[in-house]
């Protein structure tokens, strides 16, 4: 199987890199060929609203450090979508990347109800971190969760790590790093379901 990571955090080493890590590990050590890519390090745009992908191309027209990124999602068998949540949201550099995902939505995808470029089957795992507890910001994850069936990607699922305002807070909750685990155990079982 492989597996992509979008690593959306300014932090290199923070806590949503290092559940995504924790998660790439235990699907590489079951067989998995991962990649990451930590979008801070990359020199990228939003989405210029072109649409060239709509009328001369099948993929982003935009030659810039995201479009390996585009290139290896579209490739994965699984997505894992790695961000702190920042005033409501994920973080801008993940929500860049996510709007250029447009590219893989056909011409046509208005009136498609298959309107997806993506082959069938992908799987996304949002890891979603915040300084705050688990009662604010819990209408992020079903919004991108959305955003994902409207691009062709049905199966998703959500590691979230709430009270991690520290770089390393996530190292004081075992119990979240064992789900990651037994997610990645799940997924590589090929026999998912979505939640």
């Amino acid at each position: 199987m492989k597996i992509v990571a979008v690593l959306g955090s300014p932090r290199l080493n923070g806590n949503s890199a290092y559940i995504a890590e924790r998660f790439l590990e235990t699907a590489r050590n079951l067989g998995a060929e991962t990649q990451s890519f930590a979008l801070n390090t990359l020199t990228y745009r939003g989405c210029q609203a072109c649409r060239a992908c709509k009328k001369t191309s099948e993929v982003c027209v935009l030659q810039d450090d995201l479009t390996e990124v585009l290139e290896a999602v579209r490739n994965a068998e699984a997505i894992v979508f790695a961000s702190p949540v920042y005033f409501a949201d994920v973080s801008g550099q993940m929500k860049l990347f996510i709007d250029r995902t447009y590219c893989f939505l056909t011409p046509d995808f208005h009136s498609n109800p298959n309107g997806s470029r993506l082959l069938p089957g992908k799987t996304a795992i949002f890891i979603l971190t915040q300084g705050f507890p688990e009662t604010v910001f819990a209408d992020v994850f079903p919004r991108y969760q959305g955003v994902m069936r409207f691009i062709g990607i049905n199966k998703t699922y959500l590691i979230r790590g709430c009270n991690l305002a520290k770089p390393d807070d996530i190292l004081k909750h075992e119990d979240l790093l064992k789900q990651t685990e037994a997610l990645a155990v799940h997924i590589m079982s090929r026999n998912a379901q979505p939640c």
